[in-house]
């Protein structure tokens, strides 16, 4: 059979569900996503001008908001188009695109989460090597990696995928994803498969280093008042995006189990929505609460900014660790 996905349409499917709500949908979903984007700007911006921010810990959450952005935009305004339109149709160049950056999103997440439980690792477990460890060229390797290997892993799958003929035209789904589109396929992929099972190791061995490093953590911090605060600060924001993150993936990894074809359809496009709901949504919420310097950095440029009164504060007074 040629193969036309150059000229291939999708039937997003899943749009079909929401029926007569779907401008009770787009109000509900414009608020979100301006909340994300504010929420993540914002931290991003106070991270960048606050100079006493520039910290390791720190320049990794930033990228995580940025990640969270990226991940946004490769489905939030073709969505909110959707819920306007009577057809929720995706050309097959625009899907394979939104299905890439969707799932790049996802596993720089995880490799960025990894990289800051390293850099929680090296803070408590050896604090006097911190600086000579993460010094400015280590952690923008990391930051490279963190980024470089999840969109070169997409890649190789982005090409397994292109490869194939397309003979169906049926998305399941309120997106784009590389499992909804094998399906399309008129063949099976083994090579795909054979692949995502890489990935999916990948993933489970940042798991493992996560869980190895904060075992560690917990095991020093817990022998001491001021190492349990210490903890209290600086790592339960990160403990707590990591579960959001693997709960979003749960939720993922439920939809694409084949009984869920069992369960209504608009309980379905909750549970594949979550990983990009509740991390993009939730990590600067956590992080800018619960983090003593971010939070009192932001609300004291709030105020400066309300009073346009040149808030000026001594030197290194947010410096304290």
């Amino acid at each position: 059979m040629e193969n036309t996905s150059t000229l291939h349409f999708f039937i997003l499917y899943g749009i079909q569900e929401l029926g007569r709500n779907k401008l009770l949908y787009f109000f509900l979903t414009l608020v979100l996503y301006m909340a994300i984007i504010t929420l993540n700007v914002t931290l991003i911006i106070t991270i960048v001008v606050e100079k006493s921010l520039h910290e390791p810990m720190y320049i990794f959450l930033s990228s995580l908001c940025a990640n969270g952005l990226y991940g946004t935009v490769g489905f939030y305004p073709k969505f909110l188009m959707d819920l306007l339109s009577d057809n929720a149709v995706i050309s097959y160049t625009m899907c394979v695109t939104q299905s890439y950056i969707i799932y790049t999103s996802a596993m720089c997440e995880i490799a960025i989460l990894t990289v800051m439980a390293y850099d929680r690792y090296v803070a408590i477990c050896r604090p006097l090597q911190y600086h000579s460890i993460l010094t400015p060229k280590s952690i923008l390797r990391l930051l490279l990696l963190a980024w470089f290997y999840p969109l070169s892993m997409a890649v190789v799958s982005l090409i397994l995928t292109i490869r194939l003929p397309i003979c169906g035209s049926y998305i399941g789904k309120l997106f784009c994803d590389n499992p909804s589109i094998l399906k399309q396929a008129c063949y099976s992929a083994q090579a795909n498969r054979l692949w995502g099972i890489i990935i999916i190791v990948g993933q489970i061995l940042q798991a493992v280093l996560i869980f190895a490093s904060y075992a560690q953590i917990v095991h020093i911090c817990m022998g001491s008042s001021k190492g349990r605060t210490k903890f209290t600060q600086t790592c339960l924001p990160h403990i707590l995006a990591i579960f959001i993150s693997t709960l979003a993936v749960l939720f993922d990894l439920l939809y694409s189990w084949d009984g869920s074809a069992e369960l209504p359809l608009h309980v379905r496009n909750a549970l594949g929505l979550q990983f990009l709901i509740l991390p993009p949504f939730c990590n600067p919420l956590v992080y800018g609460l619960q983090l003593p310097r971010i939070r009192k950095t932001f609300f004291q440029k709030l105020r400066c900014s309300r009073t346009k009164v040149g808030c000026k504060r001594p030197r290194g007074s947010l410096r304290k660790k």
